[in-house]
């Protein structure tokens, strides 16, 4: 298998979900019913392409907490539990981390962000030539310095964005191709990868998961983000994601990944 996890953690969103931190203009229309069938879907897309699924219970005190990308990043062999540049997410790292504790067999030796550090997942691009960190609003330069710690041995670079998350702009695919806008995330940023370019307009699709055999979760109603994959060699395959684009989630957001690599 070509992609880069066999196994991830999902969280579903909780009835406090309503409540996330979110700038778009259609938060307060979040359907959190709707969005619990849209991660059960979710969820069902990942156990058809083969990936192992562990569900973790709802958290009620953290509205955000459906965004299980976020809290960490997560290895066979090594663990980085973040911390959060959000301030009112704080303490979604500490539930992860309870949790992994439990799961030794499945994770590897786990580190901590520690403060002045800020470190979202978000903001980390996972690949078999790198792990490239936006320095953003919500990761800072002392908790990319503290991962590049904690993973040594391995190429962490950071990439200045002016993006809420890097992966807002970009995501890695497989052999060295990476969906990107780039309008919002610097080519120059990538060395030596392809790119499949992405619009401004179709930007929010660039948030992308790939799960191997050229199969791509996007979001569903971005024709043009498929037509360009299915161009490239990709088979998209759309999962709806209304009610998390309203609370400023993507696709990579749903889901946290235990990665072969590290």
């Amino acid at each position: 298998m070509d992609r880069l996890f066999d196994l991830a953690f999902v969280r579903p969103p909780s009835d406090s979900y309503l409540h996330c931190v979110s700038t778009n203009l259609d938060r307060s229309k979040i359907d959190v019913n709707l969005a619990k069938g849209q991660h059960r879907q979710y969820v069902s897309i990942l156990r058809e392409c083969g990936v192992k699924v562990v569900e973790l219970p709802a958290l009620e005190s953290f509205p955000d907490s459906v965004f299980m990308q976020d809290p960490a990043l997560v290895g066979l062999r090594r663990v980085m539990i973040g911390r959060f540049g959000e301030p009112k997410r704080r303490g979604e790292e500490k539930a992860f981390a309870d949790e992994l504790g439990g799961r030794k067999d499945m994770v590897g030796a786990v580190g901590f962000v520690a403060p002045p550090g800020t470190l979202e997942g978000g903001d980390i691009v996972v690949t078999d030539h790198g792990i490239f960190v936006g320095e953003s609003s919500r990761t800072n330069s002392a908790g990319i310095e503290q991962l590049e710690s904690h993973l040594a041995g391995l190429r962490v670079e950071l990439v200045k964005t002016s993006l809420f998350h890097l992966l807002c702009g970009c995501s890695y695919l497989t052999n060295r191709d990476m969906m990107i806008c780039a309008e919002l995330v610097d080519l120059g940023s990538f060395p030596g990868f392809r790119f499949i370019r992405i619009s401004n307009q179709e930007a929010y699709a660039c948030d992308a998961l790939y799960v191997g055999e050229g199969r791509v979760m996007i979001p569903s109603g971005y024709a043009d983000t498929a037509r360009k994959l299915r161009g490239a060699g990709y088979q998209p395959i759309e999962v709806e994601m209304s009610e998390f684009h309203k609370g400023d989630g993507g696709v990579t957001c749903l889901s946290s990944p235990v990665y072969t690599l590290f």
